[in-house]
């Protein structure tokens, strides 16, 4: 099996350990904010991805709704919210041996399903659909999920101040 590395390639790897660090760092960090701007690595290395798609649309709309949207407003959650540092207990080492024994076991598990898995030999086809169509199905077909989700967003927002002020006044 012969494999050539192209520009794209090396492209998409390197977005794509990016991507897997944010997670794994966000996974291990021990300060809220560290948690969040790992978060916003994360989603901002998918943004990249994206792009080598050739899904620029998708990838604006990361960057401005996921990295840009969410991650400020998990900040401005952190921001108004106290945290106490609590110490945590020490894990046990045979803890850290299982769990490192299930993750190499679950990696060890897809690398086989990938190369099991018969590869598409033809070119998928793309559709036609243009970003005045998808804008379309959201604000026609999809409305009331729409509103409903910016209305479930605000409450959780005014909810999160309201809890905030609580905790202050105490």
């Amino acid at each position: 099996m012969s494999f050539q590395f192209s520009g794209e390639f090396i492209a998409f790897f390197i977005l794509s350990v990016m991507a897997i660090c944010g997670a794994v760092f966000m996974i291990n960090a021990t300060r809220v904010i560290h948690m969040a701007l790992s978060l916003a690595f994360t989603f901002f290395s998918i943004a990249g991805i994206y792009l080598l798609l050739e899904a620029e649309f998708l990838a604006v709309i990361q960057i401005l709704i996921y990295t840009g949207a969410v991650s400020i407003l998990m900040l401005f959650g952190i921001m108004l919210t106290k945290h106490k540092e609590e110490e945590q207990p020490s894990i046990s080492s045979w803890h850290s041996i299982i769990s490192f024994c299930a993750t190499g076991a679950l990696f060890g598990l897809l690398i086989w399903v990938i190369y099991r898995s018969p590869l598409v030999s033809q070119a998928p086809q793309k559709a036609a659909a243009t970003v005045g169509q998808l804008g379309g199905s959201v604000f026609k077909q999809y409305v009331i999920p729409f509103e409903l989700t910016s209305v479930l967003l605000l409450v959780a927002l005014v909810g999160a101040v309201i809890l905030a002020k609580r905790e202050g006044k105490k």
